[in-house]
């Protein structure tokens, strides 16, 4: 019985002495990330870039997919619940947004929403008659998604800019993986 207990001590021993190799190689071990409510955080990006400009409520507002930071050609569904999420809560602020699905004008890819780089903002805008384009993009990280928010106008002028980071848990992993 005394060489059983030996022996469970001797394991347990070693289990820590593993976690800790674990962590080494691993890095430190976070703690959980804390739930965030995305759709809280995008309403306050939105009103983060009212804050910085003022629109006129009778001229249109373009939105486009929230992209990959290093890979302006794709998005995930976080990408574009983000853009819808921010698009809303500009016309709920009065603003006429207009629905970029519903234009021919735009070739659109499959499951990746409506790409709009930089260079083609002003060809776009000035085509639907907006005022500003909201463009932005999005890095993800181990424990944290740094999304970066900007109203562009005419003449690639940047007229607003809002930069926030979503924590990393369970339901943005799964926002991110989910329809690449």
């Amino acid at each position: 019985m005394k060489r059983r207990g030996a022996l469970m001590a001797i394991g347990l021993a070693c289990a820590g002495a593993l976690t800790g190799c674990a962590q080494y190689y691993y890095g430190p071990s976070a703690a959980p990330a804390v739930s965030q409510d995305l759709l809280a955080l995008s309403r306050d990006a939105a009103d983060a870039l009212l804050a910085q400009v003022t629109l006129d409520p009778a001229q249109p507002v373009m939105v486009s997919t929230v992209v990959q930071l290093d890979r302006l050609d794709a998005s995930s569904r976080l990408g574009r619940l983000v853009s819808e999420q921010v698009g809303g809560r500009l016309a709920q602020r009065g603003l006429r947004v207009a629905e970029l699905r519903m234009r021919d004008s735009l070739a659109l890819r499959p499951g990746q929403g409506e790409l709009l780089l930089s260079r083609q903002v002003q060809e776009v805008a000035r085509a639907q008659a907006a005022q500003a384009v909201l463009v932005g993009t999005y890095a993800a990280a181990p424990q944290a998604v740094y999304i970066s928010l900007r109203l562009v106008g005419v003449g690639n002028t940047v007229l607003a800019a809002h930069d926030y980071v979503l924590p990393m848990d369970g339901n943005v992993r799964g926002l991110l993986a989910a329809g690449l």
